[in-house]
């Protein structure tokens, strides 16, 4: 029998161009399958019945098994496959095997795969049912030092292939991904090899069955490999929905103690209303310039000028004459501050104010909802066309030619708030941590965490401090706490800083934080190689305790699940005895791979080191 391998890509950085020749001998010498394959190989045409020459490819053969014939079609570069494509699909066709390399500091030869070629190539292996092997060969390169082996390190993103992307790739096409990061005999002769026999071997069955008439008396082919089941699909995190517009919104209802802002009707002086004057500048230019401006004897001009038929401008707001008052009555337990008295000079705002702030409140995205709250008030499609209009000036933006729902949509709500994120903007509180100075908002904590309403709202000493120290936890954790209340998002840089905003998360009771924590934990440790998780610093048993420790119950099963998968790799490791015996025996009785399958494989290995030492070599 004979087994065809067809091969492409270069594993050196750069490949063959076009123009260029093909590599020779000694260079292909070096390659990936010529070290498997070993000095047996024959560089040549093949004389195999239906051969196909074609100049792009170099073709030699060998064997392996005793008397299996291995025929290598090897093309280094891929743009030498443009030439003739009707005859490399030729060439394709007869391939029992195909093995796709890249070097990993080569990225744009690896973008012209991923882009130009994996794209022609995913129909027709999906029909011919071809398996598909994805080398990355090579180390990723650091100029600062040795290569770096954190998953998060963008040192040499820009020149090196990063591991998400490869195995993005072999997902598209189906293909089994390695990374080697050197052509010696271990990698390719353990990992690449073992890869490619247990192939060569289901292909050897496979036309067993097809001709059993010419079918001969070898043993190798009557030996089936144990099988190896998949690991077990780790468990997934769940994380709660955004609350952002709902406690923006309970801000509004019921967050008077904290308002500065008082609105007032033009022509009744009637109070309308109460709001807070860092969440109208935060999502208004105009409320900015009106409640920012220069404290003067004229009183600010509204940059929210609706013209009307006549042609004439129309103020909406403006400050009370009496100018900014400092001595109103507050709640109790509230800081004297300086409350903000606005008349609404526009009757149609006037009569909608409340749905007006509900709008900004909840993000000043809801354009949809706002219309139809309008239709519903004021009973007239001039009328609600009117101050829709005017609103949209009111917080900057102007009806464009893209104005759809999508594109309206895409400005999301928590967004508003990041202009007041760590910004003394109308801040009202100043947490000391560390010797840092975070400022903040009173009324944006309030509303976005219940230990923090219980805390300024009570009887505390925080609710009567301005300044607020925090004990127990770093600046930059609770700078990422602050960003997470202001823009309903938390990006942290690595594990231990995900777990460190986990632990503050948990202590401040916000628990959908501690979701997204959970889940930035998950998908560092989940996008490491295997050979980064043998030599990562990071103590994934006592990550696991500190999940348990903090009630990051999510978290703590996929631990346990994820040291089960990677069994092979944790238990090697000191800490691993820092297991409870419960723990131990759930991550044994889901370990991957398992105990029956390991000593299958050792069967089956001994017995073919058994079958080649019978074999006569002169029949």
């Amino acid at each position: 029998m004979s087994i065809h391998i067809v091969a492409l890509g270069s594993e050196c950085p750069g490949g063959v161009g076009p123009g260029e020749e093909i590599m020779g001998q000694g260079q292909l010498q070096g390659g990936l399958l010529w070290s498997y394959l070993g000095h047996g190989a024959l560089v040549g045409p093949c004389d195999l019945e239906g051969s196909l020459p074609n100049p792009a490819f170099l073709e030699y053969t060998s064997r392996v098994f005793g008397d299996v014939t291995v025929v290598v079609r090897d093309c280094p570069s891929w743009d030498l496959l443009d030439s003739d494509w009707a005859s490399v699909r030729k060439v394709l066709e007869q391939a029992d095997i195909l093995v796709i390399k890249y070097s990993v500091t080569d990225k744009l030869a690896f973008q012209q795969v991923r882009n130009g070629y994996a794209p022609r190539l995913r129909p027709l292996l999906r029909h011919w049912g071809v398996p598909v092997i994805l080398v990355a060969i090579g180390a990723r390169l650091n100029d600062e030092g040795p290569p770096c082996t954190c998953p998060l390190c963008a040192s040499d993103w820009s020149s090196c292939v990063p591991h998400s992307e490869g195995l993005q790739l072999s997902r598209d096409l189906g293909a089994t991904y390695l990374e080697l990061p050197s052509l010696n005999h271990v990698f390719v002769g353990r990992y690449f090899g073992s890869v490619l026999e247990y192939f060569m071997i289901q292909c050897l069955k496979h036309k067993a069955k097809e001709r059993p008439e010419k079918r001969r008396g070898n043993k190798v082919n009557e030996l089936r490999p144990p099988h190896l089941e998949q690991p077990a699909r780790l468990p997934p995190i769940r994380v709660e929905e955004s609350s952002f517009s709902q406690d923006m919104q309970w801000l509004l209802e019921r967050g008077v103690q904290f308002a500065d802002v008082a609105f007032y009707a033009g022509d009744s002086g009637k109070e309308l209303g109460w709001a807070h004057a860092a969440v109208l500048c935060a999502v208004s230019p105009y409320f900015r310039q009106l409640l920012l401006g220069p404290k003067t004897r004229e009183r600010p001009q509204s940059r929210c000028i609706c013209r009307e038929r006549d042609g004439g401008p129309h103020s909406l707001l403006s400050t009370w004459d009496g100018g900014i008052i400092d001595d109103m009555p507050r709640s109790e337990g509230h800081l004297t501050g300086r409350l903000t008295r606005l008349v609404v000079k526009d009757p149609l705002l006037c009569m909608c104010l409340w749905e007006t702030l509900m709008f900004i409140y909840r993000g000043a995205w809801e354009w949809e909802h706002l219309q139809e709250a309008l239709e519903e008030k004021l009973k007239s499609s001039l009328a609600v066309a009117t101050l829709m209009e005017r609103i949209r000036s009111l917080i900057g933006r102007e009806r464009g030619p893209r104005d759809t729902p999508s594109a309206r949509a895409a400005q999301l709500g928590p967004q508003t708030l990041v202009n007041l994120f760590n910004s003394p903007l109308y801040s009202d509180v100043i947490f000391m941590v560390q010797g840092s100075v975070l400022p903040a908002h009173r009324a944006v904590l309030v509303a976005r965490c219940d230990v923090m309403a219980a805390m300024f709202s009570g009887k505390y000493a925080e609710a009567r401090s301005r300044v607020v120290p925090i004990h127990g936890v770093s600046s930059d954790t609770f700078l990422s706490f602050l960003e997470y209340l202001y823009t309903d998002s938390c990006c942290p840089a690595s594990v231990l800083q995900a777990m460190a905003v986990l632990v503050c998360a948990e202590m401040y009771q916000v628990k959908r934080l501690q979701h997204l924590c959970e889940v930035c934990v998950c998908a560092y440790l989940q996008s490491m190689p295997s050979r980064e998780l043998a030599s990562t610093g990071i103590s994934v048993v006592r990550l696991l305790r500190r999940a348990k420790c903090h009630n990051a119950e999510q978290l703590y099963i996929w631990l346990l699940h994820f040291i089960a998968n990677n069994y092979l790799i944790f238990s090697h490791k000191p800490d691993f005895l820092e297991l409870s015996e419960e723990e131990r025996e759930q991550v044994e009785r889901l370990r991957w791979p398992s105990r029956g399958y390991l000593q299958e494989l050792s069967e089956y290995q001994q017995r073919r080191r058994n079958l080649r030492k019978s074999r006569c070599l002169v029949m």
